[in-house]
């Protein structure tokens, strides 16, 4: 299966890192896109590694080719994994802003493409009423979600916005 492995910005992104790693072991094409602020977390040359392919961060990085790269990896998407995803770009989904390639790609991806998104952030943020009309939105345009976890938060809360656990995504990957 080809995936396109979205990285957002989030304390999570570093697990993105096992998330690429097991679906590789698992015999999948991934094709790692990061926001800018994931790379506060985590860098493209990890997910490039175990990857083996480029990682798309910004437009720029796309000059290599007269193709456009964000529409390849939406027209060759078999399924577009989100995660750990903001609640930015959980909200840019939404409202159909492409502020960044992963955005880009989200629009571009025709309409049989699976999207599964697997948010990450304070709980506060996952319960407010702007996030929530948000996923609501995105699950009424056809994703799917594997809802954020219970536990402790990196902001040294407790309560839900914890990434899902891994075995749990990359089970949502083959459902």
């Amino acid at each position: 299966m080809n995936i396109v492995l979205g990285i957002t910005g989030s304390i999570a992104s570093y697990k993105a890192a096992d998330i690429a790693s097991q679906l590789v072991k698992q015999g999948h094409r991934i094709h790692a896109v990061m926001t800018r602020s994931a790379c506060e977390f985590i860098t493209p040359l990890t997910l490039q590694t175990l990857t083996r392919n480029p990682v798309l961060v910004s437009l720029e990085d796309e000059k290599n080719s007269w193709k456009p790269g964000h529409i390849e990896l939406a027209d060759n998407a078999d399924l577009f994994l989100v995660a750990p995803a903001s609640a930015n770009t959980i909200a840019n989904f939404a409202h159909g802003s492409a502020p960044d390639p992963l955005s880009s790609i989200y629009l571009a991806l025709p309409r049989e493409t699976r999207v599964l998104i697997a948010p990450a952030m304070n709980g506060k943020m996952w319960l407010h009423p702007a996030t929530q009309r948000n996923v609501a939105q995105l699950k009424a345009d056809g994703c799917h979600f594997v809802e954020p976890a219970c536990g402790d938060l990196a902001c040294g809360y407790q309560g839900i916005g914890r990434l899902a656990d891994i075995n749990e995504i990359l089970a949502q990957c083959d459902a």
